[in-house]
Order: C-alpha cells, then structure tokens, then sequence
C-alpha cells in the first residue's frame, strides 16, 4: 500500500529534522484522506444500490400482484365460457363455434404469456434479493477491514471468506531484557492466509484453515463456535464484533507464539536445550544431568510482566532418578518463590532453577554424610 511505501522511504524517521517530519505527516495526512474519500465514495455507492434494489423489489412486487390477478380473472372468464358452452343452443352456427374456439385459443396464449413474465419477474426478483445480501455482507467485511489491522477478504466464494492476514511483530529490544543472539534475525511481520467458512445466510464462523497451519487456533476456534450458538439473536453490530473478536485474538496468537518460538530458539544457543508445546503453553528445558523442567508460560508472556512458573521437574535418565522426590519438590517451591524479575526471564530462570537442585542436592549430601 501506499501508507507501507511511505513508511519504507522513511525508515529512518528517528534520525528526521523537523522538517522532514512535517513532510512524513503530511505524506501520511494526504494517503489518509485519500483513502477516507475511496471509502465514503464506496458507501455512497452501496446506499444507492441499497435504494434501488428496494424500490425495484417494490415496483415488481407491485407488478407481480397485478398480474396474478389479471391471470385469475383470465382463467376465471375462461371457466365461464367453458360451463356456457353446453348450454349452448344447438341452432349455433358454425362461424359463432369458430370465433368461441378462437377467443379461448387467444386466452390460453395470454395466460402463458402471463405465467411466463411471473416466472421472468420471480427470477429478476430473487437476483436482487441476492444481489442485496451479497453488498449487505460485502459491507460487513468491509467494515471488519477497517476496524482491524492488516485483515483484507481476498476471496469471497459462496459461504467461504478468503482472508489475507498480515501480523506485525514487536521488537524483543528492551522488552523483559530477554536476551537475544546476533546471528538470529527476529521476525518483523507474519503472513498468513484465513479460510473461514460460515453458515449460510449469515456471518457465524463454521470453522476456519489457516496457511500456513503453524499456529495452534483449536481453543480460539471452538470459543467463537461456543459464543454463536449462546447468543442466536445477536444484531448485525454484535456479529460483526464476534468476528473482530476472532481475528483479533488469532492475531494476538500468532504474536505470542512468534515471539515464544524466537526466544527459544535464541535461548537454544545456550548450553541448555528448549522445546515449546504450544497447545499447552510449556516450555521444556532439557537440563544437564538428564533433568527436565517444565515451565508453565503466563498469559501474555512475554509481552506482559507475567512470571513463568515451574511446573514439574522430572529426571529423565537412569543418572538422575537417584535425585528424591522431596528433594525435586523443593526444588520446585524455591524456584517459584524467586524474584519477579528472574521469573520473567526464561534463561534466568532457567540458570536459577538449576542452581536451586544443585544446592538441595549438595545440601542432601551433606545431611546423607552427617548421618553416617
């Protein structure tokens, strides 16, 4: 877009002089005008097409009315002529039972002529209605692309809504003071496709692919079924916001999960190991001397000043089962009861924790020696 072109020729803003400033705002001033202008022109364009349909509809309807009762009083001539014609005097001529025969011929003609314009005006009737749900959700869509970032309906087939999502990732730097590795480039922007299927003649979510499939959305997915099916009578406004809701918190998922897998992967460099369980918002921690450490992410995290917290520790050789069950425990509560600030950072906490088992280990030593 244009605004992102901007942006780019002005990537240096930080370093800009007051006038160059003034020259960047003014720039982002005159594309905002512009596209505040595409838009009202579009409305305009939607309530003209709004007005139409409806005194169109209103004019066929109109026109549909007429002709089924002029197709009634047709048929009903037509009945009085045939009940007639037994009673007919059998003097009649043969030129008056040609011209009875002929009218009725003609009757039958107009009165298939009739059904067939009902038929034609049915047809162009139920193409405006269409024709009106379809700017009706096309105006939804374009009202849910201005309230959220980065979200444009690419597609629209049927009950599917094609939807391209561009997710912009903060910076690392200065955030938690997590440590970060020079040679791993943090990721800006993520991109993905949404394929959102909803349930015919209306805008409720019947189930939703993402591409690429990376993020785990299941939970987010079955909370917007669950919302729909509580509130059936939602308005128009309250739909909308339901999906908002959706993509708002897809988005906010693939932040957090971009962000956790980065840190990891930067921790990684270090002489521990990590691996991130998504759907469970774990992070193991494969520690020296066959020990692993589960830690539970807060809500948020790292984006928020949320503490992990130390779920289990487990031995997983034949080295470190030795190590007593109370001993881990322990472990495990003086690790929770650290200072917020190392408990917000993955690397401190995980050094503090293996620290804490060195110590009650050594500590159990000293006590096993004392009591021999």
């Amino acid at each position: 877009s244009k605004v992102k072109q901007i942006i780019e020729e002005y990537s240096d803003v930080g370093f800009l002089g007051i006038e160059d400033l003034d020259e960047y705002l003014a720039h982002l001033k005159e594309e905002l005008n512009q596209v505040e202008a595409e838009s009202a022109k579009i409305s305009n364009e939607i309530e003209d097409l709004s007005r139409n349909h409806i005194e169109e509809s209103n004019i066929l309807e109109g026109n549909l009315e007429g002709l089924k009762y002029a197709l009634d009083s047709i048929a009903s001539q037509g009945m009085e002529g045939v009940e007639e014609d037994p009673c007919l005097d059998s003097s009649m001529n043969d030129e008056d039972q040609s011209n009875l025969m002929h009218s009725n011929e003609e009757q039958k003609f107009e009165i298939m002529e009739l059904e067939s314009q009902i038929e034609k005006n049915n047809i162009i009737l139920k193409s405006l209605q269409d024709l009106d749900s379809m700017f009706k959700r096309l105006d939804t869509l374009e009202q849910i692309e201005d309230a959220l970032t980065g979200l444009k309906v690419i597609g629209f087939d049927g009950n599917c809504i094609r939807l391209s999502l561009q997710t912009y990732i903060p910076k690392l730097e200065g955030l938690l003071c997590q440590k970060t590795i020079e040679d791993i480039s943090e990721p800006s922007e993520m991109n993905h496709e949404l394929l959102v299927e909803i349930v015919d003649g209306t805008m409720e979510i019947k189930n939703v692919e993402m591409f690429p499939n990376d993020v785990y959305l299941g939970d987010i997915i079955d909370a917007a079924k669950s919302f729909r099916q509580l509130s059936s009578n939602l308005t128009v406004q309250q739909t909308q916001s339901s999906l908002e809701w959706f993509v708002g918190k897809v988005q906010d998922r693939i932040i957090l999960s971009t962000l956790r897998r980065f840190i990891v992967k930067s921790t990684n460099k270090s002489r521990h190991s990590f691996e991130y369980l998504e759907r469970d918002e774990t992070i193991v921690a494969h520690l020296v001397g066959g020990i692993d450490a589960f830690i539970k992410l807060s809500q948020g995290w790292p984006l928020s000043k949320s503490p992990l917290k130390l779920l289990s520790i487990k031995s997983s050789d034949h080295h470190s089962r030795g190590i007593s069950l109370s001993l881990l425990c322990k472990a495990e509560e003086m690790a929770n009861s650290l200072d917020m600030h190392i408990r917000q950072n993955l690397s401190a906490f995980v050094d503090a924790v293996e620290k804490l088992l060195l110590e009650q280990m050594r500590l159990d030593l000293q006590s096993d020696d004392a009591s021999d």
